[in-house]
């Protein structure tokens, strides 16, 4: 950022209730022209509230925004985008059954009621948005069926697509690829020397290090402190978000490594994943690691029968198992935490007691009806047990912070009383204070005897973690790491595919 660049944001006394309940308390913010500014928070401190109110998602209870020095009155993302700012979100928005061109430039591609659609010219800029971002999609095909590394690249090229003066990006790298980041950071460079300014939300303090100017510090709904990267040490920056030091978090518990509880032989899916075997014990971790398109979730798929595999043999406590839908997983104790939360982890249109029971229909309706008495209590325990913060168990769950919502899928699987648990970045965009909570839950898990399938893209997650390491690398095992034997360069070595491209 240049010294003495103007002022492009000032928010006075921002305050945002949901439910009677204030999740945002009094910010005051300025943001600068040319810059790249953090903020940073624990789940539920208010960050992305106070995002998405700058984006024109939320309206604030109380407050006002000022843009370049003149009063403005974000309504609605529409109304956000004309004033020149651009919202990333978490969780990738789109138009599925659009093509990525439309998706991409949706909303600006002007023109009035009889204009002719300009098909040529759409797919020729949304290529050119897409090479910038060094990405290779064919950009007539539907977004529906696209990764999340893919949707979130799209979303990007969209921001991209407008002029914005103000780029919001919510946890843009939690899917990508090292590469994919490294561009992403470039473009971000770039798109400051312009003038541009970018709010970088993240838990990856490495990440904020490396690409932001200042970082702002929120805790429980209010500005805590704003500071220069360079003033402030990662240690003073942890202990502003969660009020307290931090501790080692990650720590390896020790539990008893019992029967085999899963065994998965010469598994396959065509286009997707070949030959994959291995097996998994009771009280056991193994990771499975690997490159974003590596093959992972579809194993994860396959075994919990959302897309099951073409051929190979599935054993369960040493029976064999034939898994061709979700309830068929679920009949034989397993359970599985997706890695797209937003998409296939909650039911957004539903309260929070709704979601923690949606498994256990059985169990809340012994008779003909619902017993919401009996929901309730369940629910409630389970919001105790996991230490789910909300404002009420009627709360829709969008409204809860994405931890939150993590925290809420894992507990309605817990109420299944699953034997083998199957968690797909259980961690992705979810803040250091509860990642330490959900750390020590997985550790308790696996000391109760379950057996656990982690899969993650963070390496220090599956070092600390794991029993043995699984590394995938274009749909096929190519390594079985023991733990005493893992380490980050030997994981990297195996997830790297052999034509030296990463997937």
């Amino acid at each position: 950022m240049t010294t003495g660049q103007p002022m492009l944001i000032e928010a006075r006394g921002i305050s945002k209730q949901f439910g009677g309940v204030e999740v945002l308390s009094y910010v005051d913010l300025d943001l600068h022209a040319g810059e790249i500014h953090a903020l940073l928070g624990e789940n539920g401190a208010g960050k992305s509230t106070f995002a998405k109110i700058l984006a024109g998602v939320h309206r604030p209870t109380r407050g006002h925004l000022k843009l370049n020095g003149q009063p403005v009155d974000v309504t609605s993302p529409i109304a956000a985008q004309r004033l020149g700012i651009a919202l990333i979100h978490q969780e990738p928005v789109s138009f599925p059954d659009l093509s990525i061109a439309e998706n991409i430039i949706m909303g600006r591609q002007g023109g009035g009621l009889l204009s002719r659609v300009p098909w040529i010219k759409i797919t020729t800029d949304a290529r050119r948005y897409l090479d910038m971002l060094g990405v290779s999609l064919d950009v007539t095909r539907t977004m529906r069926g696209l990764s999340i590394a893919n949707q979130q690249m799209v979303e990007i090229a969209r921001s991209l697509a407008s002029d914005s003066k103000l780029i919001i990006m919510d946890e843009p790298t939690a899917p990508l690829t090292p590469r994919e980041v490294e561009t992403l950071f470039d473009i971000a460079r770039r798109l400051r020397e312009e003038g541009r300014t970018i709010i970088f939300i993240s838990h990856r303090l490495e990440e904020v290090r490396m690409l932001c100017d200042r970082v702002t510090i929120f805790r429980d709904g209010a500005h805590i402190s704003t500071q220069t990267i360079d003033s402030i040490s990662d240690d003073e920056i942890i202990r502003l978000m969660i009020g307290r030091p931090l501790k080692k978090f990650m720590r390896k518990h020790v539990a008893t490594i019992g029967d085999i509880a899963l065994e998965v032989s010469n598994l396959t899916l065509p286009g997707a994943f070949e030959d994959v075997s291995f097996t998994l014990r009771r009280g056991e971790i193994i990771g499975l690691g690997g490159l974003v398109g590596a093959g992972r979730t579809d194993v994860a798929r396959a075994l919990f029968g959302v897309a099951p595999a073409a051929s190979g043999q599935i054993t369960v406590g040493g029976t064999r198992a034939s898994i061709q839908k979700p309830t068929d997983a679920i009949d034989l104790g397993l359970a599985f935490v997706p890695e797209d939360r937003a998409g296939h982890g909650i039911f957004a249109t539903l309260s929070v007691e709704h979601n923690l029971t949606a498994a256990i229909p059985d169990n809340i309706a012994p008779g003909w009806f619902i017993n919401r008495k009996l929901e309730r209590s369940i629910s409630r325990r389970s919001v105790e047990d996991l230490s789910i913060r909300l404002a009420s168990l009627r709360q829709p769950i969008v409204e809860l912070s994405g931890g939150n919502q993590q925290k809420a899928i894992l507990a309605r699987w817990l109420l299944t009383e699953p034997d083998i648990l199957i968690l797909d970045e259980p961690t992705r965009g979810i803040d250091i204070g509860v990642k330490a909570e959900f750390y020590d839950m997985i550790g308790d898990l696996a000391e109760a005897g379950r057996a656990i399938l982690l899969i993650s893209s963070e390496l220090p997650e599956l070092l600390s973690l794991c029993d043995r390491i699984l590394v995938m690398s274009e749909g096929r095992v190519t390594a079985e790491i023991p733990r005493a034997e893992a380490s980050q360069e030997n994981i990297i070595q195996a997830a790297v595919p052999r034509s030296g491209m990463a997937a």
